[in-house]
Order: structure tokens, then C-alpha cells, then sequence
């Protein structure tokens, strides 16, 4: 290459070096800014999520305050949290002491509706403590809770206090028997296989909790009924211990007469035996008794009109002992007699001889013929008669002069000979 062509070379290329400088320059000026810009972006999104985020400062949300009654704080402390059956819905602002109690202020998102009788608790989320705030709704209707509404401590529970556990721990270990702690672990440590059955103790109390919970809404209805019926009789006490006291003073009595009891109870066999005895041999007897008072019952039941006309006549005023003590007064009997004739019904039947010493038998149809009604007012023809009844006058076409059947012989009756016994002038 000549000497003439490098100068002409140079004068084109240093234009072109000049243009590629000045854009490295540029785009390092640039890119200076766009770090700046990015910088400043990423800091305000990380104040940003700080304050939002993990601060919830919202400067823009609503909040109303509650204030809760405890009778002590539970272990709660200020910028705890406030739940709704543990979902968060805003910070515990305060914790103070005050008259008779603590009062806890709430501070709750304006959006969330918390019915005004829910109950308040203090919880923790572990053994550690934790504590935080938590609303038990009863209902899912209004009226809400509003700004300044106050819970008391009737609705309020904190939890157990370590103290107090304690305490009730010392009266159950108090109760242990350390003679047989002591055979317990001896048990377990008397082989190698102490360790499987400390294992299989701690499995099966694992498996009875498991299975306690399992049915926990049913032993919680359990508990709760128990409760009331230990509290019924919690009131019928006094009732129960002077019942027990009645008892007490009758089976007193009782055991003084168990010399008669005994003897009752050595006297009634016998006494059994000798009645099984009679209803065995006068069984025919009684069968035939029984069922002639049925029919006995049953026409007095269909007559019960005409027997209460006979002994309880409605035409008389008083009763039968008021018509007696009428009679007998003064010291005297009174009684009235009629010396009029009265008229006597003929029942047209033949008269046996009365100097005939035998048993004859009655007719069956005897009827009074005479219509005039002052003959027998209270017999047989005006009698009130059940609806039906057609036994006023015999049936068509029977005997006037029949009677009823001869009266039956047993080994039971009394042998009455004809004409009566011999009776010695």
C-alpha cells in the first residue's frame, strides 16, 4: 500500500470512532439513570409491602373499637389478635387494669358484622402462652357490634392460670398412692420388655383420647345432661335425705315385726293347702255356682231398672236411712197401718192344700189377669223392663200349670223326709 492511501484511510474511519464513543458514552449515561430508576421503584415497592403487608397500615380502612371485661387478663397483651372463631379480623389496642377486672380494647375492621351477643375468650396458641382474643358468635343475625359496645365479664372467660393448674395438679398427685407408683414402675422394669409396655399404656390412652374425640359432640351432650340431672338432684337433696330418713324409721318398724312375718309366712302354706284343698272337693259345686251367678249377673243387669224401682223408688223423697230414722223418734216406734180391705189378684191357678206337708214345686207362668193398676204397683207387671223385653205376659201356647223342674240332690243337701222327723209325746 502507497504512503498516499493510509492519511485517506485514517480521515475516514476516525469520524466513525468518534460516533461509536459517543454512543458507549450515552448508553452509560442511561443506563446510570434506568438503575436509579429501578432502585427507587424497588424501594418504594418494598416500603410498600412493609407497610401493607407485614405492618397492615392501611390508612384508608375503618375501624370500630370494643371494649371487653375480664376478670383477669389471661396472659393477653396489647397488638395481639382479635379473631372470630380464629380468623383475624383486627388487634387488641389495649389491655388495662381497672375496677374489679381488666378491660381489653378491640380494635376491628370496619367491615366485619360480629353479632352483640357473642361470648369473649382469651386463648393461647400454645403451652408458651400467645395469647390472643377470640369472639364465639351464638347467632348469625343482628343486632352487630358497633363502635364503644362493651362485653361483659358474664360472656367473658380467660384461659386456666399456670397457678391454678398447679394447684389442681397437687390435689390429684395428693390422691396417688406411692406404694403403688412404685409397683407400677417395678412392673415395667422387671424385664426388657418394660419398654413395649409403656408403649402399648401410652398406645391405648393415644387410642381412648382418638376415640374420645371422635364422639366428642356426643359426650359433650352427655356432659351437659349430666349436669342437669346432677343439678336436679343437687336440689331434691334435702327431699332425698328425709325420705332416706322415712325409710330408715319404716324399715326400723318392719324389722321389729319380722317375729309376725315369720310366723305369717310358716302359717300360710298350710293355710293354702287346706283352701286348695276345699275348692278341690266342692269344685262341681262351684263350677254350677259360678255359672248360675253369671246368669244371675247378667239378668240383674238388664233389670238394674226394676231393681232400683224396688229399693230406690224415685217417688219417695230421702234416702232409706232417712225414711228408718223418720220411723223410730221421740223414744217411740211409728209406723202406719191400713185397716182398708185391699184387693188381691187371682192368678188362676189351683190351690194345693196347705195341710200337705211337701215341697211343690212353683208354676212357671203364674200371671195376674186383672188389668186394674192398683193390683201389685211394684211387681212384676209394671216393672221397668230393658228394650225388648217381651216377658210380660207367657209365651203363646204355654202351660198354665207347669212348673219348674224338681230342685237338684246333692251329697251337699240336707234330706228332708216326708211329713218331717218323729217328734216323741
Amino acid at each position: 500500500m502507497s504512503e498516499n492511501a493510509m492519511p485517506a484511510r485514517d480521515s475516514v474511519l476516525a469520524p466513525v470512532a468518534g460516533v461509536i464513543v459517543g454512543t458507549i458514552g450515552y448508553l452509560s449515561r442511561q443506563r446510570l439513570v434506568v438503575s436509579l430508576v429501578a432502585l427507587l421503584v424497588v424501594l418504594v415497592l418494598g416500603a410498600s409491602y412493609l407497610m401493607f403487608g407485614s405492618l397492615q397500615v392501611n390508612p384508608l380502612h375503618s375501624t370500630y373499637r370494643v371494649r371487653v371485661l375480664l376478670k383477669d387478663s389471661g396472659g393477653l397483651l396489647a397488638d395481639r389478635d382479635v379473631t372470630v372463631r380464629g380468623v383475624r379480623v383486627g388487634r387488641v389496642s389495649s389491655v388495662d387494669l381497672g375496677d374489679g377486672g381488666v378491660t381489653a380494647v378491640a380494635t376491628i375492621d370496619g367491615d366485619v358484622r360480629i353479632p352483640a351477643d357473642s361470648d369473649a375468650r382469651v386463648i393461647g396458641l400454645s403451652a408458651a402462652g400467645e395469647q390472643y382474643l377470640d369472639f364465639v358468635p351464638t347467632t348469625a343475625t343482628g343486632p352487630y357490634l358497633a363502635d364503644g359496645a362493651v362485653i361483659g365479664t358474664d360472656r367473658t372467660t380467660t384461659p386456666v392460670t399456670l397457678a391454678q393448674l398447679l394447684g389442681d395438679l397437687n390435689g390429684t398427685i395428693e390422691q396417688l398412692d406411692p406404694n403403688k407408683l412404685h409397683a407400677i414402675v417395678q412392673e415395667l422394669g422387671v424385664s426388657s420388655a418394660g419398654p413395649e409396655k409403656l408403649t402399648a399404656i401410652v398406645n391405648g390412652g393415644v387410642f381412648l383420647i382418638d376415640t374420645l374425640g371422635g364422639v366428642l359432640p356426643q359426650t359433650t351432650d352427655l356432659l351437659r345432661n349430666s349436669r342437669v340431672v346432677l343439678g336436679t338432684v343437687r336440689d331434691l337433696a334435702p327431699g332425698l335425705r328425709a325420705t332416706a330418713a322415712e325409710l330408715d324409721r319404716t324399715l326400723t318398724g318392719v324389722e321389729k315385726m319380722s317375729g309376725g312375718y315369720t310366723t305369717l309366712v310358716g302359717l300360710t302354706p298350710p293355710m293354702l293347702q287346706t283352701m286348695d284343698r276345699i275348692i278341690a272337693e266342692n269344685s262341681p259345686t262351684m263350677v254350677q255356682l259360678l255359672g248360675s251367678l253369671t246368669t244371675i249377673a247378667q239378668m240383674s243387669y238388664v233389670h238394674i231398672p226394676a231393681l232400683s224401682e224396688v229399693f230406690f223408688p224415685t217417688q219417695r223423697n230421702g234416702s232409706t236411712a232417712d225414711r228408718v230414722a223418720d220411723a223410730f223418734h221421740d223414744g217411740y216406734a211409728w209406723a202406719l197401718a191400713s185397716i182398708y180391705p185391699r184387693k188381691q189378684c187371682d192368678y188362676d191357678t189351683p190351690r194345693l192344700p196347705m195341710s200337705v206337708p211337701n215341697f211343690p214345686e212353683p208354676y212357671l207362668y203364674a200371671d195376674c189377669r186383672d188389668p186394674d193398676p192398683t193390683l201389685l204397683p211394684r211387681g212384676a207387671r209394671n216393672a221397668p223392663r230393658p228394650p225388648g223385653d217381651d216377658t210380660l205376659n207367657p209365651p203363646p201356647g204355654a202351660d198354665p200349670l207347669a212348673t219348674s223342674d224338681p230342685a237338684p240332690v246333692e251329697r251337699q243337701s240336707i234330706p228332708l223326709p216326708y211329713g218331717g222327723p218323729y217328734v216323741p209325746r
